[in-house]
Protein backbone atom coordinates (compact mmCIF):
# COMPACT_ATOMS: atom_id res chain seq x y z
CA UNK A 1 0.00 0.00 0.00
CA UNK A 2 1.48 3.73 -1.01
CA UNK A 3 2.42 6.11 1.15
CA UNK A 4 -1.32 7.95 -0.11
CA UNK A 5 -3.07 5.02 0.13
CA UNK A 6 -2.37 4.76 3.72
CA UNK A 7 -3.44 8.23 4.21
CA UNK A 8 -6.97 7.42 2.93
CA UNK A 9 -7.06 3.94 4.83
CA UNK A 10 -6.62 5.63 8.06
CA UNK A 11 -8.78 8.63 7.92
CA UNK A 12 -11.58 6.68 6.13
CA UNK A 13 -14.27 3.66 6.58
CA UNK A 14 -15.42 1.10 4.42
CA UNK A 15 -19.47 2.02 3.56
CA UNK A 16 -21.51 1.35 0.67
CA UNK A 17 -23.29 4.56 -0.76
CA UNK A 18 -26.89 4.97 -0.28
CA UNK A 19 -27.57 4.11 -4.13
CA UNK A 20 -25.00 1.24 -4.85
CA UNK A 21 -25.10 -0.99 -1.84
CA UNK A 22 -23.36 -3.81 -3.57
CA UNK A 23 -19.99 -1.68 -4.00
CA UNK A 24 -17.97 -0.93 -1.00
CA UNK A 25 -15.63 2.19 -0.70
CA UNK A 26 -13.30 3.96 1.54
CA UNK A 27 -15.47 6.79 2.12
CA UNK A 28 -15.12 9.86 4.96
CA UNK A 29 -17.93 9.53 7.66
CA UNK A 30 -17.81 13.19 8.39
CA UNK A 31 -16.34 16.34 6.26
CA UNK A 32 -14.51 18.38 9.15
CA UNK A 33 -11.71 15.23 10.32
CA UNK A 34 -11.04 14.66 6.51
CA UNK A 35 -10.64 17.90 5.54
CA UNK A 36 -8.31 19.16 8.80
CA UNK A 37 -6.01 15.52 7.93
CA UNK A 38 -5.60 16.46 4.61
CA UNK A 39 -4.43 19.97 5.45
CA UNK A 40 -0.72 18.90 5.76
CA UNK A 41 -1.20 17.10 2.05
CA UNK A 42 -2.32 20.47 0.79
CA UNK A 43 0.33 22.53 2.22
CA UNK A 44 3.24 19.64 0.81
CA UNK A 45 1.61 18.71 -1.86
CA UNK A 46 -0.81 21.55 -3.40
CA UNK A 47 -3.25 18.76 -3.32
CA UNK A 48 -6.98 19.64 -3.88
CA UNK A 49 -9.33 19.34 -0.63
CA UNK A 50 -10.93 15.75 -0.24
CA UNK A 51 -13.44 15.77 -2.33
CA UNK A 52 -12.72 12.09 -3.84
CA UNK A 53 -13.53 11.16 0.17
CA UNK A 54 -17.49 11.20 -0.84
CA UNK A 55 -20.03 9.02 -3.01
CA UNK A 56 -21.57 12.30 -5.13
CA UNK A 57 -24.49 11.90 -6.23
CA UNK A 58 -24.30 12.28 -9.96
CA UNK A 59 -21.54 9.59 -9.59
CA UNK A 60 -24.04 6.88 -7.62
CA UNK A 61 -26.95 6.99 -10.59
CA UNK A 62 -24.15 6.98 -12.98
CA UNK A 63 -23.30 3.74 -11.03
CA UNK A 64 -26.91 2.38 -10.45
CA UNK A 65 -27.62 2.99 -14.62
CA UNK A 66 -24.15 0.70 -15.48
CA UNK A 67 -24.71 -2.11 -12.86
CA UNK A 68 -28.65 -2.66 -14.15
CA UNK A 69 -27.92 -2.58 -17.89
CA UNK A 70 -29.33 1.12 -18.62
CA UNK A 71 -26.02 2.00 -19.31
CA UNK A 72 -24.70 -0.95 -21.84
CA UNK A 73 -20.55 -1.50 -20.97
CA UNK A 74 -20.07 -5.00 -21.50
CA UNK A 75 -16.79 -5.49 -23.56
CA UNK A 76 -16.41 -1.56 -23.99
CA UNK A 77 -13.90 1.31 -23.23
CA UNK A 78 -15.03 3.29 -20.93
CA UNK A 79 -13.55 6.91 -18.75
CA UNK A 80 -14.92 7.96 -15.73
CA UNK A 81 -14.25 11.17 -16.32
CA UNK A 82 -13.40 13.27 -12.52
CA UNK A 83 -13.79 10.00 -11.16
CA UNK A 84 -13.64 10.96 -7.52
CA UNK A 85 -13.06 7.85 -5.67
CA UNK A 86 -13.42 6.05 -8.48
CA UNK A 87 -17.97 4.72 -8.23
CA UNK A 88 -18.46 5.18 -11.33
CA UNK A 89 -15.40 2.83 -12.94
CA UNK A 90 -16.01 0.18 -10.56
CA UNK A 91 -19.71 -0.43 -11.56
CA UNK A 92 -18.47 -0.13 -15.06
CA UNK A 93 -15.53 -2.59 -14.30
CA UNK A 94 -18.20 -5.46 -12.49
CA UNK A 95 -19.97 -4.72 -15.16
CA UNK A 96 -18.01 -6.48 -17.76
CA UNK A 97 -16.28 -3.46 -19.73
CA UNK A 98 -13.15 -4.47 -21.74
CA UNK A 99 -11.31 -1.61 -20.45
CA UNK A 100 -12.09 1.55 -17.96
CA UNK A 101 -9.70 4.32 -17.31
CA UNK A 102 -10.53 6.73 -14.26
CA UNK A 103 -9.04 9.94 -15.09
CA UNK A 104 -8.64 12.60 -12.70
CA UNK A 105 -5.97 15.61 -11.56
CA UNK A 106 -5.87 14.93 -7.49
CA UNK A 107 -3.15 12.36 -6.91
CA UNK A 108 -5.30 11.38 -3.71
CA UNK A 109 -8.44 10.69 -5.86
CA UNK A 110 -6.36 8.52 -7.77
CA UNK A 111 -4.96 6.85 -5.15
CA UNK A 112 -8.71 6.47 -3.50
CA UNK A 113 -9.82 5.01 -6.70
CA UNK A 114 -6.81 2.34 -6.87
CA UNK A 115 -7.45 1.12 -3.23
CA UNK A 116 -11.41 1.47 -3.74
CA UNK A 117 -10.69 -0.86 -7.11
CA UNK A 118 -8.80 -3.42 -5.28
CA UNK A 119 -11.05 -3.56 -2.50
CA UNK A 120 -13.85 -4.60 -4.75
CA UNK A 121 -11.73 -6.70 -7.04
CA UNK A 122 -11.76 -5.22 -9.92
CA UNK A 123 -8.87 -3.61 -12.26
CA UNK A 124 -9.28 0.10 -12.94
CA UNK A 125 -6.83 2.17 -14.95
CA UNK A 126 -5.47 5.70 -13.28
CA UNK A 127 -3.56 8.88 -14.48
CA UNK A 128 -3.35 11.53 -12.62
CA UNK A 129 -4.04 13.45 -15.91
CA UNK A 130 -6.21 16.45 -17.56
CA UNK A 131 -7.76 14.25 -20.38
CA UNK A 132 -9.73 17.17 -21.74
CA UNK A 133 -8.55 17.36 -25.06
CA UNK A 134 -7.19 14.09 -25.61
CA UNK A 135 -8.57 12.20 -28.97
CA UNK A 136 -11.57 9.62 -27.91
CA UNK A 137 -10.30 6.33 -27.27
CA UNK A 138 -13.19 5.26 -25.02
CA UNK A 139 -16.76 3.83 -26.29
CA UNK A 140 -18.59 4.78 -23.37
CA UNK A 141 -17.86 8.58 -20.59
CA UNK A 142 -19.04 8.60 -17.93
CA UNK A 143 -19.09 12.18 -16.39
CA UNK A 144 -20.78 12.50 -12.72
CA UNK A 145 -21.17 16.09 -11.26
CA UNK A 146 -18.62 18.01 -13.66
CA UNK A 147 -20.96 21.30 -13.82
CA UNK A 148 -20.37 22.73 -10.64
CA UNK A 149 -18.67 25.67 -11.33
CA UNK A 150 -18.72 28.30 -14.84
CA UNK A 151 -14.66 27.60 -15.41
CA UNK A 152 -14.82 23.95 -15.21
CA UNK A 153 -17.90 23.51 -17.29
CA UNK A 154 -16.55 25.97 -20.18
CA UNK A 155 -13.38 23.76 -20.03
CA UNK A 156 -15.05 20.15 -20.38
CA UNK A 157 -18.24 19.95 -22.32
CA UNK A 158 -16.98 21.00 -26.00
CA UNK A 159 -14.86 18.48 -25.18
CA UNK A 160 -17.44 15.99 -24.45
CA UNK A 161 -19.62 17.08 -27.39
CA UNK A 162 -16.59 17.00 -29.20
CA UNK A 163 -16.58 12.90 -28.19
CA UNK A 164 -19.87 12.80 -28.54
CA UNK A 165 -19.67 13.24 -32.71
CA UNK A 166 -17.41 10.80 -32.45
CA UNK A 167 -19.40 8.11 -31.97
CA UNK A 168 -19.03 7.92 -27.91
CA UNK A 169 -22.07 7.41 -25.62
CA UNK A 170 -21.14 10.29 -23.18
CA UNK A 171 -23.64 10.14 -20.13
CA UNK A 172 -23.49 13.18 -18.22
CA UNK A 173 -25.45 13.24 -14.35
CA UNK A 174 -26.27 16.43 -12.77
CA UNK A 175 -27.77 16.96 -9.40
CA UNK A 176 -29.33 20.64 -10.33
CA UNK A 177 -25.71 22.40 -10.55
CA UNK A 178 -26.31 26.12 -11.94
CA UNK A 179 -23.53 25.46 -14.62
CA UNK A 180 -25.42 22.51 -16.37
CA UNK A 181 -25.99 23.67 -20.05
CA UNK A 182 -29.39 24.03 -21.31
CA UNK A 183 -29.21 23.00 -24.74
CA UNK A 184 -27.73 19.53 -26.08
CA UNK A 185 -28.53 17.25 -23.13
CA UNK A 186 -31.27 14.51 -23.42
CA UNK A 187 -32.68 13.22 -20.18
CA UNK A 188 -32.79 9.27 -19.94
CA UNK A 189 -33.16 8.44 -16.17
CA UNK A 190 -33.52 10.45 -12.90
CA UNK A 191 -32.82 9.75 -9.02
CA UNK A 192 -33.23 10.64 -5.89
CA UNK A 193 -30.16 10.68 -3.82
CA UNK A 194 -29.83 10.70 0.03
CA UNK A 195 -27.22 13.46 1.01
CA UNK A 196 -25.06 14.53 4.18
CA UNK A 197 -26.04 18.41 4.90
CA UNK A 198 -22.13 18.57 5.39
CA UNK A 199 -21.62 18.95 2.01
CA UNK A 200 -25.08 19.69 0.61
CA UNK A 201 -28.19 22.36 2.00
CA UNK A 202 -30.64 19.45 1.21
CA UNK A 203 -30.92 15.78 2.47
CA UNK A 204 -31.23 14.50 -1.07
CA UNK A 205 -30.01 15.64 -4.38
CA UNK A 206 -32.59 15.08 -7.68
CA UNK A 207 -29.92 13.68 -10.29
CA UNK A 208 -30.62 13.59 -13.33
CA UNK A 209 -28.70 11.20 -16.16
CA UNK A 210 -28.57 12.87 -19.70
CA UNK A 211 -26.70 11.82 -22.89
CA UNK A 212 -24.55 14.66 -24.05
CA UNK A 213 -25.06 15.10 -27.99
CA UNK A 214 -22.30 16.62 -30.70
Amino acid sequence: MSEAEGFIAAHTALACPALVPEIELYLATEITPIWQATEDWLAERNIEPPFWAFAWPGSQALARLVLDGAIPVAGRRVLDFAAGGGLAAIAAARAGAAVVEAAEIDPLAIAATRLNAAHNGVVVETAVADVVGQPCRWDTVLAGDVCYEAPMTGHIMPWLRGLAGQGAAVLLADPGRAYLPKAGLVALARFSVPTTRELEDRDSRDVTVYRVEK
